[in-house]
């Protein structure tokens, strides 16, 4: 296995995402990309870019993220895993696809929240949407154990 894609959000889940990573790293061989997709700018979507405010409030949020997934790197790194890091912003599904392709990935690992149908009906479901359009395999961490 040449190429690893983590698909890393920051939620509860990532810590388990990320050693899941290390284990497939270290069984497998390969290098572990870690990718974090922020929410696109505004007027990337069609809205009205807003106030400078609001625009400085998401650039300084997007600042940290890169920073946070960065601190992850290093901290798999350290740890023997050879790791690059990429933060970008826009769609988060088409993000995650275009990386993995452009990547020439082997799998893409991503974590599931566990959310019901109801949510999937209303909000849609990213993994859903990775699992369907992907060109190699995909595999889902939950966030929690089940119990």
């Amino acid at each position: 296995m040449k190429t690893l894609l983590v698909c890393v959000d920051f939620s509860d889940g990532t810590d388990r995402l990320l050693a899941q990573a290390a284990g497939m790293s270290y069984a497998f061989g390969g290098r572990v990309v870690l990718l974090h997709v922020a929410q696109p700018e505004p007027e990337f979507v069609g809205f009205a870019p807003g106030p400078d405010s609001v625009r400085q409030q998401m650039a300084d949020q997007y600042r940290e993220k890169h920073q946070a997934i960065q601190a992850e790197g290093k901290g798999l790194s350290e740890c023997g895993v050879p790791v690059e890091t990429l933060c970008v912003q826009g769609p988060i599904a088409e993000a995650i696809l275009d990386h993995a392709n452009r990547l020439d990935a082997d799998m893409i690992v991503m974590g599931t929240h566990g959310h019901g149908a109801l949510h999937h009906l209303l909000a849609g479901s990213v993994c859903q949407s990775v699992i369907h359009k992907a060109t190699c395999p995909v595999l889902l961490v939950p966030s929690r154990h089940s119990s």
